[in-house]
């Protein structure tokens, strides 16, 4: 298998804080040319400057025009990672519909914008890779996660339409289900969070992923099998574990 990073172009997408930061600096590594994105110019601006190749491209995934705009000028990159992640905790007796409307429209509606794009191009190509992240909070439904958990559900299984499509057309798919990581977003959280990462751990996770090619990655163990497995436990039992 052809390495996936050195000498090839990827468009980072989320790239200016936490787990998108640290992958970018892990690429870099690896010999990847970087489009890297965000909303924030600044932030990326210095990301991109302590790397060997790196070019700014800000983008609101929440804006048509802007996904649009960005991807003309991205359109030669050779792989696709959407790293994007908004995340406020909520019950659904504390229901926020801006909050909650905000997460699906930057946690997954924006993923489909961006490959809206991207996926009819590398289907043509015949090549070109994918890669997702998503959530162990994808795998079922989990208390306090109104909105994020759905949005991150739906990402994942947009992976899976994507690989059944897509079989055959030389374009790799792949989605990685990280759990907690030690960013501004988990800080939020006022419970206490078994295996927390730090990003360049959740990274390195991502990085052997992709030189992988496996479809699915979830991490880190043994946390993350509560939830593949668990989708196979009854429910009663599932939600009483997270009660």
């Amino acid at each position: 298998m052809s390495d996936p990073f050195a000498g090839k172009t990827w468009w980072l997408i989320g790239a200016s804080e936490g787990l998108g930061r640290a992958l970018a600096v892990a690429m870099d590594k690896r010999g990847a040319r970087l489009i890297l994105s965000a909303r924030s110019k600044d932030p990326l601006r210095s990301l991109a400057s302590g790397l060997s190749d790196a070019t700014v491209l800000p983008l609101d995934v929440t804006d048509r025009a802007s996904v649009s705009e960005a991807w003309e000028r991205a359109s030669d990159a050779d792989g696709v990672l959407y790293c994007v992640g908004a995340y406020e905790p909520m019950p659904a007796t504390a229901w926020d519909a801006d909050a909650v409307e905000m997460m699906i429209e930057t946690n997954f509606t924006g993923a489909v914008r961006v490959l809206s794009h991207v996926v009819p191009n590398y289907a043509a190509r015949g090549q070109g890779r994918i890669m997702l992240i998503g959530s162990l909070s994808g795998y079922r439904g989990l208390p306090d996660a109104i909105g994020y958990g759905a949005s991150k559900a739906a990402l994942m299984h947009l992976a899976e339409n994507l690989l059944i499509d897509l079989k055959g057309t030389g374009v790799t798919v792949q989605m990685a289900n990280p759990g907690f990581i030690d960013t501004r977003l988990t800080k939020k959280n006022a419970f206490k969070m078994p295996q927390l990462m730090q990003p360049d751990t959740a990274a390195d996770h991502v990085i052997r992923a992709i030189d992988k090619g496996r479809f699915e990655t979830a991490f880190p163990r043994p946390f993350s099998l509560l939830f593949t497995l668990g989708r196979f436990l009854p429910r009663r039992l599932f939600n009483r574990l997270f009660a």
